[in-house]
């Protein structure tokens, strides 16, 4: 199985709170065959988190000014991977979530494609 074909018909949480990064990066996960379930604000995410069906999820660091680490404690929690993109650098995620992959802000499709096929590829046990 290709690292394309490892996305189609999953599941994504995409969590972003810039309109147009969420409505290109939607764009570019359906293109790969994803059903998106997009959240722009904490609370909205955090429970999409907690109940919905996912294989996988995009979290942006930083949500309106509040740390989107609920929602990935609750990822964790369920053993769903996630990776975080951010475009304010480090942002404390080397202490909290030492073992994350982070997409640094601005990043290609192409990356975002390769490291969700990583991960779920890696969750299946696929790699």
């Amino acid at each position: 199985m290709t690292k394309r074909t490892l996305l189609k018909g999953r599941n994504i949480l995409l969590v972003e709170d810039e309109m147009m990064v969420a409505m290109l990066l939607e764009t570019v996960l359906e293109n790969e065959g994803c059903t998106v379930v997009s959240a722009g604000y904490l609370e909205q995410a955090t429970l999409l988190a907690t109940e919905q069906a996912l294989d996988a999820a995009v979290l942006d660091v930083n949500l309106h000014g509040k740390r989107s680490y609920p929602v990935a404690d609750a990822l964790a929690a369920r053993g769903i991977p996630f990776v975080f993109a951010t475009g304010y650098g480090d942002v404390d995620l080397t202490t909290h979530y030492p073992d994350r992959p982070v997409l640094a802000k601005p990043y290609k499709p192409d990356e975002l494609i390769a490291t969700l096929s990583s991960l779920i590829a890696a969750a299946s046990g696929d790699c």
